[in-house]
């Protein structure tokens, strides 16, 4: 992730199909997730100097509680995560902006929430880097999820996050977070929707 980072700064865009460890708290790992790959790789970045500010973008269909607490005393590092509220985990860590979801939301739905978020935070925080957590578990057909995305949806998603991005000129990294399905096929072919739409701009 941390490579992909700087690759994505150098190139505009770049993705890492091994990251979105988004439950790896400071004190512990949780959620199938040891160490919070985003995290460490803002954090590094920072502290070297190559960035400023960062905005991490989780649409995993789960809350980024780890990633919020790895960067709870960091306020140029900027948390936001659009998940299923009543989903995983129970003990939610605050981040800068959480959007909590009903059960059963649809794409047009869900878009329309989306929408209401990310071109706001991309033009007020102007970040340097976006960290992009692209889980594909708020597909309906997902064992752990418990919202109601199609594959169209997703892929629509993805179009128009890297887009939004990628229109302001700002450098895009993206992880692939959460997907659990019994059809490794299907689950792979959602995974490599952000791929596809970042070749797309590239």
């Amino acid at each position: 992730t941390l490579l992909a980072a700087r690759l994505a700064l150098e190139h505009g865009l770049a993705g890492s199909t091994a990251g979105g460890s988004h439950h790896g708290r400071r004190a512990a790992g949780g959620g199938f997730c040891v160490f919070n790959d985003v995290a460490v790789a803002a954090l590094a970045l920072k502290r070297e100097g190559t960035i400023r500010r960062a905005l991490v973008l989780d649409l995993d269909v789960h809350q980024g509680d780890g990633t919020a607490d790895c960067l709870t005393h960091e306020p140029d590092l900027f948390t936001f995560s659009m998940h299923a509220e009543k989903n995983y985990p129970t003990d939610k860590v605050p981040g800068d902006l959480d959007v909590g979801l009903p059960d059963g939301l649809g794409d047009d739905d869900y878009l329309a929430a989306l929408a209401l978020h990310v071109p706001r935070l991309l033009d007020g925080i102007r970040p340097d880097l976006v960290f992009y957590n692209a889980g594909v578990d708020p597909h309906r057909d997902d064992r752990l999820g418990r919202l109601a995305l199609t594959d169209e949806g997703l892929r629509r998603r993805e179009a128009y996050v890297v887009g939004e991005v990628h229109r302001r000129d700002i450098p895009l990294a993206a992880v692939i977070g959460g997907g659990y399905a019994t059809d490794v096929a299907a689950l792979a072919a959602r995974h490599a929707l952000v791929f596809e739409a970042m070749a797309e701009r590239a």
